[in-house]
């Protein structure tokens, strides 16, 4: 049985860091805006935005390593938690490596895609042939993340991500702003950092599993690492959370495009109400990461009512959350909006729309916890096609809507598409009920 304030306890570690990551945006932007120059600041944007695209794509390496894992460890198959992470290891090491040898292809395609002035693109380029670096160590993080997720170990989550951003931050400051390496730096800081804490985390994970294998049982279960149907399914489940995230980032560029046909003022002012949303985001998925774990192992114990209960329980904290922040959008976001600009028609402009934010999270919460369940027992075929589905209902809102109510007909277009991705899951719930048993 799993209490309310297990639930919190899980949580709260998983919420601070979510929140660490942004914070190492805030001062790399400083150290540069202090230390640097504009087109080092340009360099930094530019280069940030490609890692960000190429890192996104794999973000399945976390999600699909967090499913397998908590069904495992709910079937109590210690041996299989081992070959689980072996198999996430071995792909990002591949994927990885793959990324620096195509390094010249990837700069080419992005610099094509990316406008920017000559000295800044020069600069970015410096940035991304060092960044691109640590490419294996970021790619292995995603994996060690996903598994501790999975075994429910939020608080060395919490400290892995402490190491990484905190020691990023020093090098950070130390390259570019004391030895005035500049975007260079930056990048330089970040590699470090990446590959430290990869290392650490490793050291953590393999320190952690030799207390649960036997005299005669292997640290990695090789047999089963290299099994080529566990293999394919790892791949299958990955490329179906591949599409999904992607369709996912498509929708929210597709949204930031149409604002900017209304012009910059509603472009920037929607730019801010996005990181409204993004900021509650941490808190949201900080019980999504908790029910993944819970829902995994109810699965893999054949435990149903353990997992309804674990569903229902963290349904209710996300529920709270949701609208706690929704009520702090509605009443106090314009203090937030003056916060972040002083220009007073992107101020008014994102006053006159926050209540849309504010619904928006408000009714968020559901896919959130339904995308956290179903990442958790591996039902990845399901999400990839509610994510098809859902985002050709936000196409279909947003073609009804814009023409006769503007930039409000495209926030409820996006509002539209939050709730058919909760509905297009909901579909698949039953499903997904049924795979369970009911005889514990």
């Amino acid at each position: 049985m799993i209490s309310y304030s297990e639930i919190g306890r899980r949580a709260w570690p998983l919420i601070l860091a979510n929140a660490a990551v942004p914070l190492l945006g805030l001062v790399d932007t400083a150290v540069i805006g202090n230390f640097g120059s504009i087109a080092d600041l340009g360099a930094i944007a530019l280069g940030a935005l490609i890692f960000s695209f190429v890192y996104w794509g794999f973000g399945f390496l976390r999600m699909g390593t967090t499913g397998f894992v908590a069904r495992a460890s709910g079937a109590g198959d210690k041996a299989g938690v081992r070959a689980v992470l072996g198999r996430s290891l071995l792909l990002a090491a591949v994927l990885g490596v793959s990324l620096i040898l195509l390094q010249w292809p990837i700069q080419r395609l992005a610099f094509v895609l990316l406008n920017a002035g000559s000295d800044v693109e020069s600069l970015a380029l410096d940035y991304f042939s060092i960044r691109i670096w640590g490419a294996p160590a970021t790619l292995a993080s995603f994996a060690l993340m996903g598994f501790l997720i999975g075994l429910g170990e939020s608080r060395a989550l919490l400290r892995i991500q402490l190491l990484l951003n905190g020691l990023n931050i020093c090098l950070d400051i130390l390259f570019a702003g004391y030895f005035r390496m500049g975007a260079q730096g930056i990048a330089l800081g970040t590699v470090i950092a990446e590959w430290v804490t990869v290392w650490y985390a490793s050291a953590f994970v393999v320190r952690k599993q030799r207390h649960h294998i036997g005299a005669n049982d292997q640290l990695w279960p090789w047999g089963r690492i290299i099994d080529r149907k566990a293999m394919l399914g790892m791949l299958s489940a990955n490329l179906n959370i591949m599409v999904r995230t992607l369709l996912l980032v498509f929708s929210f560029a597709f949204f930031t495009d149409q604002s900017a046909r209304f012009g910059n003022s509603v472009l920037a002012a929607n730019h801010i109400l996005l990181q409204i949303i993004a900021f509650t985001a941490f808190f949201l998925d900080g019980f999504a990461f908790v029910v993944e774990s819970l829902a995994g192992k109810a699965m893999g114990a054949g435990d149903r009512f353990g997992f309804e209960q674990a569903v229902r329980r963290t349904s209710e904290f996300a529920l709270l959350t949701a609208a706690s922040l929704a009520l702090a959008i509605y009443f106090f976001g314009d203090f937030l909006i003056a916060l972040l600009t002083d220009i007073t028609e992107v101020q008014m402009l994102a006053i006159e729309l926050q209540w849309l934010a504010a619904l928006y999270v408000l009714l968020s919460f559901v896919a959130f916890q339904l995308d956290g369940i179903f990442i958790g027992v591996s039902f990845t075929k399901e999400m990839r096609q509610a994510a098809m589905s859902s985002l050709a209902a936000f196409l279909m809102a947003w073609w009804l809507l814009i023409g006769e109510f503007g930039i409000v007909g495209l926030w409820w277009a996006m509002i539209i598409y939050v709730v058919a991705r909760a509905l297009a899951l909901l579909y698949f719930y039953p499903r997904l009920l049924r795979a369970i048993p009911t005889g514990q």
